[in-house]
């Protein structure tokens, strides 16, 4: 049988309102990823938090800092889900990823996130997850802003699907 988890990449609080580098649609993305994680729970799929976490000097997710933790909200949403903590775009590089994701079963990756053309297409088209059934939530990623996001989904489209949250954890 199949199992899926669902990935949240990087909503770290330096993404949001008042951080040091806010996203275009950041809230949005925020309520349709919490919809993703109550989805996922309710089919038993996995849910999985990345944190993207930089030197102690580094104006973005700096070690310790109040912006690189993940959002009160998704640690809410997902108090027990295990946190892959990351320094690169692709979050199975130089992580326990691949580790957490065997252990779980998981065959199935459903990604959702910030920054679309970064983290979320570089973990989605990783040479690790050609392991997994791959899809991305669009409507749960987003980046600086709108036009960016849409050029990262289509340059990706061949190697991933695209899924909404109805869809995304349905048993195959």
């Amino acid at each position: 049988m199949s199992r899926t988890a669902l990935l949240v990449i990087d909503p770290q609080n330096d993404y949001f309102t008042n951080g040091s580098f806010p996203l275009w649609n950041a809230d949005e993305a925020l309520k349709e990823i919490i919809n993703a994680i109550q989805a996922a729970k309710e089919q038993d799929a996995a849910v999985i938090l990345v944190q993207h976490v930089a030197a102690s000097e580094s104006p973005l997710f700096a070690e310790g800092s109040e912006g690189a933790k993940l959002h009160h909200a998704i640690l809410e949403a997902a108090p027990d889900a295990p946190v892959i903590t990351k320094k690169h775009a692709d979050a199975f590089q130089d992580t326990n990823l691949t580790q957490v994701l065997e252990e779980l079963e998981v065959d199935r990756l459903v990604i959702c996130g910030m920054m679309t053309q970064n983290c979320v297409t570089h973990t989605a088209i990783s040479d690790a997850a050609y392991l997994y059934q791959v899809s991305i939530l669009p409507d749960a990623c987003t980046t600086r802003e709108q036009l960016l996001h849409l050029i990262a989904l289509e340059a990706i489209k061949a190697k991933v699907t695209y899924t909404d949250i109805q869809h995304a954890f349905e048993r195959v």
